[in-house]
């Protein structure tokens, strides 16, 4: 990822996953840090396509205009607080342009696939793991 698509997911993340990111800051950045990690990584095993089509919508919406444009976030994604990016994107999700439903779709669920990866992410939803059977 480049350096303004792990700003944009990470300001995504820190809307989406509200209220499951630990509470503690250095805690929270080391989780978020980890997040990044496994989507680079997730996301480097996307089809040469997919990565062209995630690329270019991230290169549009990491600019002023297509930030403010298509996602309705009329702050820079690292100063925005959780609930301005949360009101964009359910701005996004009720949005009558499938464009715009589309992109937050693919923003919340590669945010949400790649944080609840990790085994730690799992508490706090209540979810003990798989069984061992």
């Amino acid at each position: 990822m480049t350096a303004s698509a792990k700003v944009v997911f990470k300001a995504v993340a820190r809307g989406v996953l509200d209220g499951t990111l630990p509470k503690d800051e250095v805690a929270r950045e080391a989780a978020l840090e980890a997040h990044l990690k496994r989507l680079d990584d997730t996301l480097a095993a996307f089809p040469r396509a997919t990565q062209s089509e995630l690329s270019q919508l991230l290169a549009l919406i990491s600019a002023a205009p297509g930030r403010s444009t298509l996602v309705g976030l009329h702050t820079d994604w690292e100063a925005a607080t959780a609930p301005e990016i949360q009101q964009a994107l359910q701005g996004m999700r009720t949005s009558s342009l499938a464009m715009r439903q589309q992109a937050y779709h693919a923003l919340r669920d590669l945010t949400n696939a790649a944080y609840f990866a990790d085994p730690q992410g799992w508490s706090a939803l209540g979810y003990p793991g798989p069984l061992i059977i």
